[in-house]
């Protein structure tokens, strides 16, 4: 069969439904602030009734939820979806498995904690927490970060393989404050570093005034697959950043202890 005659043959057996639907979640996709009804009937060019309907049947499935401002933003059923096929296709959820150990860490540091996971080009929050103390920083599952600013995403840089890293790190490095690190070299030193010590410190690369310490997830393999974070607002004493350090490392590695075994080649074929 001819590309053309497949691609035709793909037409027909074409769901136009479904195909909307996927237009309406590659809007909102790319509108992280979300988007009214109205502004998605004259961006998609689609009657109000059937964005109507869509949406209706995408809310009572927890794809799409309506923030209190009235916008409709993806849903953390997506998340759920995601932390299912991110990362090579954990027979395992993640997310769901990290949330205990999450809440723990929030309760002893007073900060919001988050586990992130590399995705495409960029770093995804597939799990968070809230803070309980006055100023903890709000943090948000979903949220999309940058691959060489920030604790987690240096940790997620650092135990990649070096061919890996290099096509990773291949183009222009942006800037975000002053202190990102841009230059390919001193960024090499510093994820070095990291996989020394076992742990990675940003003290305000992504944003001028938040500062995080982020630690590894291991599988059982020894391949790190996610990193914990917890940020904080600079200016902390050092009493306080110690405590969110060891805390950091200690629920990493307890993260990392709950995960299950890959399957033997054995079990797999038996």
């Amino acid at each position: 069969m001819s590309e053309t005659s497949a691609e035709r043959a793909i037409e027909r057996h074409r769901i136009p439904v479904i195909d909307r639907m996927m237009d309406v979640l590659a809007l909102l996709e790319r509108r992280p602030n979300g988007a009214t009804i109205r502004e998605m009937v004259e961006t998609l060019k689609l009657p109000r009734t059937t964005v109507y309907r869509i949406l209706n049947t995408l809310q009572h499935h927890d794809m799409v939820r309506r923030s209190e401002d009235g916008n409709l933003r993806l849903g953390p059923r997506l998340l759920a979806l995601a932390a299912r096929t991110i990362g090579n296709a954990h027979d395992y959820d993640l997310a769901s498995l990290s949330m205990p150990h999450l809440r723990s860490l929030s309760e002893l540091t007073g900060e919001g904690s988050k586990v992130s996971v590399l995705d495409e080009d960029g770093v995804l929050v597939i799990a968070a927490v809230q803070g309980t103390r006055e100023y903890a920083l709000t943090v948000v599952p979903g949220q999309r970060l940058p691959l060489h600013a920030g604790a987690a995403s240096k940790v997620l840089l650092a135990y990649l393989p070096k061919p890996e890293l290099a096509i990773r790190l291949g183009g222009k490095l942006a800037g975000y404050t002053e202190l990102t690190i841009r230059d390919p070299h001193r960024l090499s030193a510093e994820l070095a570093k990291i996989r020394r010590q076992g742990w990675a410190h940003d003290k305000g690369e992504y944003a001028p005034s938040i500062n995080a310490f982020a630690a590894p997830i291991p599988d059982r393999s020894g391949k790190v697959v996610a990193a914990l974070s917890v940020p904080y607002l600079a200016g902390a004493d050092k009493a306080h950043m110690e405590k969110i350090r060891a805390a950091v490392i200690a629920v990493a590695g307890a993260i990392a202890a709950d995960l299950p075994a890959r399957p033997t080649a054995l079990a797999q074929t038996a």
